[in-house]
């Protein structure tokens, strides 16, 4: 007789979708992204981040939408989008708010139907003195009318231009301190998203 051994069951992998709001090529929000990348490759099974590109997306203008479809740039971002179990936002703070281009993104994302409802999200930011706590606390007001659940701790406002340096030249995170940060929000937005999902962290790591 046949003995059947028992498979554990298959782990969890959870997509984040990460969108930075500056498109700028040395971009130290994107290199906030890269970071999450490799720590999650790194340190954090269970989690795989994927930066969205948002560049191509066209000024919000309903004109475009034709035939109840949108551009091809914006189909594909929102399938994107829709494709993820969670959501990492990394942005500068332009005058005081979030920057145009992420605003633009969260307001194609929203159109019927909204594609960012009911799930997970992390905010992080690089920019001037404040370290962009003010267009944080924007896109969580935003987040509202998305039904975008935000964990509310770590936060991470860094202040990029102020030592010692965050950041080279390539906009590459060489900070040590704000690695660990970004490392303990991604396991917390794992968490999060884990719950949202009516499973927990430790279970899906064995424990």
């Amino acid at each position: 007789m046949e003995t059947s051994t028992a498979q554990p069951p298959a782990k969890t992998v959870l997509r984040v979708a990460a969108i930075s709001g500056s498109l700028r090529r040395a971009s130290a929000n994107t290199g906030l992204i890269r970071a999450a990348v490799e720590i999650c490759k790194e340190s954090i099974p269970g989690l795989q981040v994927d930066h969205v590109d948002i560049s191509e997306l066209p000024l919000l203008n309903t004109d475009l939408e034709v035939g109840g479809g949108f551009p091809p740039a914006v189909e594909a971002f929102r399938a994107k989008v829709r494709a993820a179990d969670c959501f990492l936002f990394a942005s500068p703070e332009y005058n005081y708010s979030i920057s145009g281009p992420l605003k633009n993104a969260l307001d194609w994302g929203s159109r019927p139907p909204n594609c960012f409802a009911d799930r997970a999200a992390a905010i992080l930011s690089a920019s001037g003195g404040s370290g962009g706590s003010r267009s944080q606390y924007h896109i969580r007001q935003v987040g509202v009318f998305l039904d975008i659940h935000f964990i509310n701790k770590p936060e991470i406002f860094t202040k990029a231009h102020q030592p010692p340096n965050k950041f080279d030249d390539d906009g590459n995170l060489i900070d040590p301190e704000t690695k660990e940060q970004l490392r303990k929000m991604l396991l917390s937005l794992q968490a999060f998203a884990l719950r949202l999902q009516g499973k927990t962290a430790s279970s899906e790591q064995g424990n």
